[in-house]
């Protein structure tokens, strides 16, 4: 085929394209968003990190909120001695029956102990045993003759009788709360001084053994008085029938001008005196009769504004030190590497040790620690804006930048810092369960004590729970749990704002 040639042509062989309808540069029908609309819209799209963020921010309301609301539930330890008393109680929702949080409990005793749930019964009508799965058999196992009861218990009932001491104003106010509410707190004081058991209101022999009558019924052995003895004259027991010849409801102690009552109180009735309600606590109490639920709240409040401290700090101190560090490059990058080198080999656990054995006896506990963690914590930080700004600082709106005049600070934190944001978010938030379990590991392990009378913190509530792992192991479940579910769910709350600030995928679908 001959070539064509096209030199030559005229112009009768050109045909005009009409113009008309053609658009060359149309308008864009979606508004133009920023840097964080796009990133949130991303952030949206990813369902884990959503759900991770509401479970960050439920645990943040959590830590807040609570020990706003219910402070003296933690605090009564401290200045109620009688809330001693209800030390190591299982998880109870009123109304609940479900296991686990109705403050029941399945138990094994012996006829001893049955008989004195049974005297409990008889004398304040409070019920501690709920069912009776197996009775009066024998143990071939057991080295005693005793008979053994399987029983489902209501630990709060099983509160039973204590001893205290109060003023005659209390001794009063007591008597004028059981009138108005028909509930009886104070019950009769018993002859023999030295029981210690206020559970015992009925003769027993040398072995502690109930002394029933022909009949079976025990048989009371509370202390009498004359009738001009007219401080108690409030609600009375069935058994104090004679009036000629009242039963004697305290012990006078002290001096006339410092008279005291040492009385018997159910404790079950006495903590709805003090405090206006059924005794109840959602995740039970530890084992001197704090509310775990509000210490909880107390202990997850410190360790994350802790937490978050320390993640602003080494935010600073690394974002400083990396950019310098990866925009200057060369002899100032070498040398900034080796002093990170040297403090990257100093080891946590012995800089945590030593600071608490040493540092802590002059500036405390909490400076100490919070010492120990930003000595090191802020290489990580550094390491990883220095490599953003390596592979950030030669892209090309950069260079235009320094072209047009722009100083080396407006380079390093209006254009590359930027950019490196995704990467240093991520860091930072991931910061947080991390210093949290360090904190944990570190009171767990007993180098770090943070419980006192006014706060606490999650990882001292594991290692004070560990104790009592194998017969009430909610103390420590809860905490378990709470810091579980807080390492989860930062994990995915940083992960999707790993995605959501990557420049790569802004404006991607």
């Amino acid at each position: 085929m001959s070539e064509m040639k096209y030199d030559n042509l005229p112009a009768s062989a050109f045909e005009f394209v009409p113009m008309e309808g053609r658009s060359h540069d149309k308008k864009f029908d979606t508004e133009p968003i920023g840097y964080f609309r796009d990133a949130l819209n991303r952030f949206v799209k990813n369902k884990s990190s959503v759900v991770g963020f509401f479970i960050i921010v439920f645990v943040v309301l959590y830590a807040i909120l609570v020990p706003m609301f219910c402070e003296n539930n933690y605090t009564r330890a401290l200045t109620d001695t009688t809330y001693l008393q209800y030390g190591m109680l299982p998880p109870k929702l009123p109304g609940v029956s479900i296991p686990g949080f109705d403050g029941m409990s399945n138990v094994t005793v012996n006829d001893s102990v049955y008989t004195t749930y049974r005297a409990m019964t008889e004398e304040t009508g409070i019920q501690p045993v709920v069912e009776v799965y197996r009775e009066n058999y024998k143990d071939p196992k057991a080295s005693s003759k005793s008979s053994f009861y399987d029983l489902k218990v209501d630990k709060y009932k099983l509160l039973g009788m204590t001893y205290m001491t109060i003023t005659p104003a209390q001794y009063q106010a007591i008597q004028n709360w059981q009138n108005e509410t028909g509930i009886q707190v104070i019950y009769p004081a018993i002859t023999d001084t030295k029981q210690n058991n206020a559970n015992i209101w009925y003769e027993v022999n040398r072995k502690s053994q109930a002394q029933l009558d022909k009949d079976g019924n025990f048989k009371p052995i509370y202390r009498k008085t004359t009738p001009e003895d007219t401080s108690y004259q409030s609600l009375r027991i069935a058994a104090d029938n004679d009036p000629e010849n009242p039963l004697a409801y305290a012990r006078v102690t002290g001096t006339s001008d410092a008279k005291g009552y040492v009385v018997r109180v159910s404790k079950y009735n006495y903590f709805q005196y003090r405090y206006g309600f059924e005794p109840y606590f959602v995740f039970g109490t530890n084992g001197i009769g704090q509310d775990i639920f509000t210490r909880l709240a107390s202990g997850a409040r410190f360790s994350l504004i802790f937490a978050v401290v320390i993640s602003a700090i080494n935010l600073f101190i690394g974002a400083i030190y990396g950019a310098i560090e990866g925009y200057y490059g060369g002899a100032v990058d070498m040398v900034m590497e080796r002093i990170s080198d040297v403090l990257n080999g100093v080891p946590f656990m012995v800089v945590t040790t030593l600071f608490q054995l040493h540092l802590a006896k002059q500036v405390g506990v909490i400076p100490s620690l919070l010492f120990a963690f930003v000595l090191t914590g802020w290489l990580g930080m550094a390491a990883r804006v220095r490599m953003q700004f390596y592979r950030f600082k030669s892209q090309e709106y950069v260079l235009a930048a320094r072209t047009l005049g722009a100083k080396d600070a407006r380079l390093m934190f209006k254009h590359i810092f930027p950019n490196s944001l995704g990467t240093i978010v991520t860091g930072s938030v991931l910061v947080i369960p991390g210093v949290i379990f360090s904190e944990s590991s570190l009171s767990y392990l007993g180098i770090v004590n943070l419980d006192s009378s006014t706060m606490t913190s999650v990882g001292t509530m594991l290692a004070k729970g560990k104790n009592y792992l194998s017969t009430d192991p909610y103390i420590i479940l809860f905490p378990a749990l709470f810091i579980s579910l807080l390492e989860i769910s930062f994990n995915l709350f940083g992960n999707g704002l790993r995605d959501a600030f990557n420049p790569s995928l802004r404006g991607a679908e």
